[in-house]
């Protein structure tokens, strides 16, 4: 074989290749700062739906791995939290933001992310019936399935019970964190 028959395919696919590269990194760059600005976002309105009494939220603040904030009312006291947490599923991790009285109970819970889980199955963990079961829920939740019933517990999807454990992890996380952080305002929750 010839040295150009080899060389000139090999220079071809190395420009193609650092082509394709820098405009991958353009667009990234490019793009960067909106896609946070629709995350950040969806966070915000995911914390309206938890929390939908509350006027205003405070300050974003990490505590472990988890995101929190203050839900305020109207005058500026603070009536519960809600915390960003994830754990893992089926497919992945599950991404979920819960909303915790000033009591340490569940206000309510929002699935954020479970693209990962199986459609039509793990999926279903986005339904408002699965998440009401997490409504006045407090201490450690317990996940019960056709052959094992858990005290506090709530009722695993069917055919999706990792997905259901990670979830309900994800709130137990919460709700650890919740006694761990500096409690602020002085409304009752």
């Amino acid at each position: 074989m010839s040295f150009k028959k080899i060389i000139m395919p090999a220079v071809a696919l190395l420009l193609i290749c650092l082509v394709a590269t820098s405009l991958l990194a353009l667009t990234n760059q490019v793009t960067a700062a909106r896609i946070e600005t629709i995350a950040a976002q969806a966070e915000n309105e995911a914390r309206a739906r938890v929390f939908p009494e509350a006027r205003s939220f405070g300050e974003a603040k990490t505590v472990d791995s988890a995101t929190y904030c203050e839900a305020l009312d109207s005058t500026g006291k603070c009536i519960g939290y809600t915390f960003t947490t994830s754990a893992k599923g089926y497919g992945g991790d599950v991404s979920v933001m819960t909303g915790v009285r000033r009591n340490g109970t569940v206000r309510a819970v929002e699935i954020l992310d479970v693209s990962n889980e199986t459609p039509g199955l793990g999926q279903n963990a986005k339904q408002d019936g699965f998440k009401a079961q997490f409504y006045d829920k407090s201490g450690v939740i317990g996940v019960s399935t056709a052959s094992k019933s858990a005290e506090n517990g709530i009722d695993a999807l069917t055919g999706a019970t990792y997905t259901s454990r990670g979830v309900t992890d994800a709130v137990n996380l919460a709700l650890k964190l919740f006694d761990q952080i500096p409690k602020g305002g002085s409304a009752n929750g």
